[in-house]
C-alpha cells in the first residue's frame, strides 16, 4: 500500500470508532424519542424530545414508558403491574380492588372491566384519558414490548429536565 492510502486509513479509524460507539449506545443504552400527539397531555406535549433509557429493567407504577405496538411506538404511563387486577368504575381506577391515587390522569377515564395481568404484563394509560389509545384499546403489554422508560425532556430547551 502506498503512503497516501495508509495515511487516509489512519485518519479514518477514529471516525469509524466514534460511529460504532454511537450506534452501540443508541441501540442498547439510550436514544432520543419524540412525543407525538396529545395522549400524555398535560404532562407531555407533542414534539417534545425525550431520552429513552433502554437499560431500565425494573418497571414501576406511574413510570412513563415507550411501547412497541407493531405499527408505531407510543408513550404511556404504567398503571398496572404483573399479576395485578385492574379496573375502572365511575372515573376511579382500582388496583387489586383498592382505589389508586390517579394524580396524573386528566379528563374522564372511561370504565373498563376487571382485567388480571399475566406474570409479564403491564397495563398502561395515557395521561389525557379522553384522547389516548392505550391498554384500554390494545390490551395489556408484555415486558418485551416495553422499549424502556423515559424521564428526561431535552427539547424544547426551556423544558429541559425531569418529568414526573
Amino acid at each position: 500500500m502506498n503512503n497516501k492510502i495508509k495515511s487516509f486509513i489512519k485518519e479514518l479509524i477514529p471516525y469509524v470508532i466514534i460511529l460504532i460507539v454511537v450506534v452501540l449506545i443508541r441501540s442498547f443504552i439510550v436514544t432520543p424519542v419524540m412525543v407525538s400527539g396529545t395522549s400524555m397531555s398535560p404532562t407531555l406535549k407533542g414534539r417534545e424530545i425525550m431520552i429513552l433509557n433502554k437499560l431500565d429493567k425494573k418497571i414501576t407504577r406511574y413510570e412513563i414508558v415507550v411501547l412497541d405496538t407493531n405499527h408505531e411506538d407510543i408513550i404511556k404511563r404504567v398503571i398496572g403491574l404483573p399479576g395485578e387486577t385492574i379496573s375502572c368504575e365511575n372515573n376511579t381506577i382500582y388496583v387489586n380492588s383498592r382505589k389508586i391515587d390517579d394524580k396524573f390522569g386528566s379528563g374522564v377515564t372511561s370504565d373498563f372491566k376487571k382485567i388480571t395481568l399475566g406474570k409479564d404484563e403491564y397495563f398502561v394509560l395515557g395521561d389525557n384519558r379522553e384522547n389516548s389509545l392505550d391498554s384500554r384499546y390494545y390490551g395489556p403489554f408484555k415486558k418485551k414490548e416495553i422499549k424502556g422508560s423515559t424521564k428526561l425532556i431535552v427539547f424544547p430547551f426551556h423544558k429541559i429536565g425531569k418529568v414526573k
